[in-house]
């Protein structure tokens, strides 16, 4: 499966990059494929273990704020052998580099 995830520590003061980079070292820490951007961690794997990071990224997160807001999107495909993250880019990339641009976007 593959899990777009984002945790927001509310009441933890204005700067919680500190808190958010905890939460990647988390993520990248367990091994399995990942990438962070400005909105969201995407993280895959087996549907256990993915759902076990997300889960000790929320109770770290719940260890220094008093409350956590969690958003998780998730693709889980029953016979899923890993990899879809990348492709699933590649795919679009393949097309931007074959395709002009539509003339709506």
């Amino acid at each position: 499966m593959i899990a777009a995830f984002s945790l927001t520590p509310l009441g933890a003061g204005e700067s919680v990059g500190a808190i958010v980079a905890e939460c990647v070292r988390i993520v990248r820490a367990s091994g399995l494929p990942c990438e962070t951007n400005a909105m969201f961690t995407n993280i895959e794997g087996p549907y256990g273990e993915v759902m076990g990071v997300i889960g000790r990224c929320v109770d770290y997160v719940a260890s220094v704020a008093p409350r956590v807001s969690v958003v998780v999107k998730m693709d889980v495909l029953a016979d899923d052998r890993g990899g879809r993250m990348a492709a699933k880019v590649a795919t679009v990339e393949e097309h931007l580099a074959g395709q002009p641009p539509t003339a709506d976007g």
